[in-house]
């Protein structure tokens, strides 16, 4: 960590104590076992496979694909924690919140993990080998500075959140629907100390916040590295819409970005950090026009299916 790294972090630790003590005020006690819906499970057979038929609820192959990235995105925890105490620090306030943190997210995989299991919506030994694979294998965005950081982590929180939720919403049965709305509501907490942090920081450092800002919106992509066979599951997730470029420019770029973050009026910008503003402007203007060509695509396929 460099100087200006380590300055950025004491010059915003009254915030981190405020932002703490708002999110702990606003935090709902919840218990993952009191959401899962036990009386659907029963013991497994160890000798035969399991098939979409062993399913107690009906699970579209679109929200199984969602469910089975959500919660492996969940279960690499213990590596973003590392990369989050690497980039902040493990004292203080930011250590602080950061334990808090991942108190919350750990309670994500129990909860999703055990309604799955008793629900038998996906196949637990393919969900098992998944998680071995990915865990194993350890791999998280890792931000270059505590701007990038602060950027990433708030668009990634977002976009976690709506996942869950989108998933839950798609979801007939109403446990499974509990559940994700559980997980989303924690999600949309941990973004919001994410975002107000990121503002905070433009005032203090703003150049360097926008090239962050700029670096972290084209380099994007949701966490799924080394999820076995997440380029197929994610084309599923954004056929179903709930995740695809329109929910990204419309629920997160334009919202977050433009509107909340104000980059396009944003003061004291040295040349370089002027150019990264036009730079990702530009490119959230493009990823609208190609999201309206997939919307428009997906519809017309729908449209002849009917």
């Amino acid at each position: 960590m460099d100087d200006c790294d380590t300055d950025l972090l004491v010059q915003l630790e009254p915030v981190v104590t405020t932002l703490l003590e708002r999110h702990l005020a606003s935090a709902k006690e919840w218990f993952p076992h009191e959401v899962v819906p036990w009386s659907l499970g029963k013991d497994f057979d160890s000798e035969r496979s399991w098939s979409t038929d062993d399913s107690t609820i009906s699970v579209p192959d679109e929200v199984r694909s969602a469910l089975f990235v959500n919660l492996l995105t969940e279960d690499n925890l213990p590596y973003y924690f590392r990369t989050i105490e690497a980039l902040f620090g493990r004292d203080g306030v930011w250590g602080e919140w950061n334990r808090r943190w991942t108190a919350e997210e750990g309670r994500h995989s129990i909860a999703i993990r055990d309604y799955l299991t008793v629900t038998r919506a996906v196949d637990p030994v393919a969900l098992e080998r998944a998680r071995m694979a990915q865990v194993s294998c350890g791999q998280v965005p890792e931000p270059e500075s505590v701007c990038d950081g602060l950027a990433y982590v708030a668009l990634q929180e977002l976009a976690t959140r709506i996942s869950h939720h989108n998933t839950g919403k798609l979801m007939d049965e109403p446990a499974g629907y509990e559940v994700m709305k559980r997980v989303a509501s924690d999600e949309n907490r941990h973004y919001l100390f994410y975002r107000d942090l990121v503002t905070a920081a433009i005032e203090i450092d703003p150049s360097a916040v926008v090239k962050a800002i700029d670096r972290q919106v084209r380099e994007f992509e949701m966490p799924g590295t080394g999820i076995v066979d997440f380029a197929t599951h994610a084309r599923a997730i954004a056929k179903a819409g709930i995740y695809d470029f329109t929910v990204h420019h419309d629920q997160i770029l334009q919202p977050v970005v433009i509107r909340h973050w104000g980059i396009e009026s944003v003061e004291g910008l040295d040349d370089d950090a002027d150019k990264a503003r036009a730079a990702v402007l530009e490119y959230i203007e493009r990823l609208g026009r190609v999201a309206k060509r997939a919307e428009r695509k997906r519809d017309g396929e729908l449209a002849a299916v009917s």
